[in-house]
């Protein structure tokens, strides 16, 4: 698969995973760019996460908190909003019909090819 292909699936799709793992819990950042990492598809780095928290902070999607930390310096805690969890609610959906159309249309190419 080509590098371009694969970064640009995981940038359309990094706010949406991003929002999901908010709904599950309140996550600091780092917590969030670990998460997605271990899927491995997504493997996002920090450089891609942290501008699209701070975009959805703006957005008032998500709420923030800052907390001093254990070791090092504070940490950003990162919560869902109502906006964000209605935010998400539209975005999942948009998600489903988009995978199902896609899959759908590569099933009926794939059956059109094997038609003689």
């Amino acid at each position: 698969m080509s590098h371009a292909w694969t970064s640009q699936m995981r940038k359309g799709v990094v706010e949406l995973c991003v929002l999901t793992l908010l709904d599950e819990t309140e996550h600091y950042g780092y917590q969030i760019v670990q998460r997605l990492q271990a899927i491995g598809p997504l493997a996002l780095s920090e450089s891609t996460v942290y501008p699209v928290l701070a975009r959805l902070a703006g957005d008032g999607a998500i709420a923030v908190r800052v907390e001093p930390s254990p070791s090092g310096p504070p940490r950003r805690w990162y919560r869902l909003t109502a906006e964000g969890r209605e935010q998400l609610r539209l975005m999942t959906n948009d998600w489903h019909e988009l995978a199902r159309g896609v899959t759908d249309l590569i099933k009926q190419t794939r059956t059109a090819r094997r038609t003689p």
